[in-house]
């Protein structure tokens, strides 16, 4: 076997009042290490609460220098097909080809200035895999320069590039017991202060993740408007 292969499950449940500690929806991840350092996300995500229900499945591949490669998003809205994208980036540029719809048949071609500092394809593992591929010795708070296949908090939107900038803070390492296990983990938290390019602002977003080169997501939470909160069930590796 000349790569290795992890996989697991997340849970989504509500913090609102109303609905407190209930299941709002699941994930399901498979990494794929490849023995020349490329790494291959598969990731199927379904959002139950609130309604429309939400189901995402990406494939998401990083090279050995940690940067993007290429993404496939398929995304459907109320069980109804919403679109479909493929992005492909490059040193100097992004390409994206869609389909919706609503929104027919797009393509995009960004020309980038500098390099950016990654892709957020909206599973949860994903949202802690992107913290691991920075330096967090020296500097505890970076400003990310970013893309996302959607805008919408859900990403619930048909793929698209979407420029957006945003804060993570590392907080430092715990100790955290969840149904998968008991793992060392560092501790994280996304911040939008209005202006990160999103469809509105993100609540404070806490995430943390095992303190290992894996990093795999293994609890988190969103406060304001969203009272989210996701656990790690299921792991193998």
């Amino acid at each position: 076997m000349t790569h290795r292969t992890i996989t697991g499950k997340i849970a989504y449940t509500s913090k609102k009042p109303h609905m407190m500690d209930q299941a709002r929806g699941e994930e399901d991840f498979r990494f794929t290490h490849h023995r020349d350092g490329q790494t291959t996300l598969r990731a199927h995500c379904f959002i139950a609460e609130p309604d429309p229900s939400v189901m995402r499945d990406i494939i998401y591949s990083i090279d050995a220098n940690r940067r993007p490669m290429d993404c496939h998003v398929r995304l459907t809205v109320g069980d109804k097909f919403m679109g479909s994208g493929w992005f492909r980036f490059g040193d100097t540029f992004i390409e994206c080809e869609s389909y919706g719809p609503t929104i027919g048949r797009v393509s995009q071609r960004v020309e980038l200035t500098a390099p950016i500092d990654g892709f957020g394809t909206h599973p949860i593992v994903a949202d802690g895999f992107f913290l691991s591929l920075h330096d967090w010795e020296a500097k505890k708070r970076h400003t990310f320069n970013m893309y996302l296949p959607s805008p919408d908090h859900r990403g619930a939107t048909p793929p698209f590039l979407a420029p957006v900038r945003i804060d993570g803070l590392y907080l430092g390492t715990e100790e955290i017991t969840v149904k998968a296990g008991t793992f060392q983990t560092r501790h994280f938290q996304f911040l939008d202060d209005g202006s990160s390019g999103m469809s509105s602002e993100h609540p404070i977003y806490d995430v943390w993740i095992t303190d290992d080169s894996d990093a795999i997501f293994v609890q988190g939470g969103v406060g304001g408007y969203m009272q989210t909160w996701y656990e790690l069930v299921e792991l193998k590796r």
